[in-house]
């Protein structure tokens, strides 16, 4: 394991040079590392499937955030919902394993974008995920466009304009 992840403490935000220096391959810019707690094993001692979507949404609000798609705290601000949310596992994790979780945007509609997900223990793949995101108006029923900043922060991400 590189010095990164000796020295990074719990839920740290790691930048592009961070994440492709411990291995973590081109493409994606955006993670945080964590470890593996206690309380995230089933009872085969290992990592519980439904905690990796608990890792996708640790990492997803922030990355909401830093991308213009919402502040959680504006009235104005759309409802932001998930229309689909999976998950593929590879190989098991374990307690006290360090790992980074990453995000970024591979394609974007009107009021739709799609976010994909890596875990990864050094440059090891250990599970991958895709969410749909669709953001609404106040109503929770009518699309909202994505705003022209959101759309601008997903481009950079890599997200490309689908059909």
């Amino acid at each position: 394991m590189s010095d990164l992840y000796s020295e990074t403490p719990l839920v740290t935000r790691l930048n592009a040079d961070q994440l492709h220096s411990i291995g973590v391959p081109e493409g994606w810019n955006y993670g945080q590392a964590d470890r593996v707690r206690f309380h995230e094993l089933d009872a085969l001692n290992h990592v519980n499937n439904i905690v990796y979507l608990r890792w996708f949404e640790d990492i997803r609000i922030p990355y909401f955030q830093d991308h213009a798609i919402t502040s959680y705290n504006a009235k104005n601000d759309p409802q932001v919902v998930l229309a689909t949310n999976s998950a593929r596992y590879f190989k098991p994790m374990f307690l006290g394993e360090t790992f980074v979780v990453t995000a970024r945007a591979s394609s974007y509609r009107n009021s739709s974008f799609v976010l994909e997900y890596g875990v990864w223990v050094g440059s090891e793949l250990r599970c991958s995920g895709e969410t749909v995101v669709v953001t609404l108006e106040q109503d929770g029923k009518t699309k909202r466009p994505l705003s022209a900043d959101a759309i601008s922060a997903l481009s950079a991400d890599g997200a490309v304009k689908a059909d």
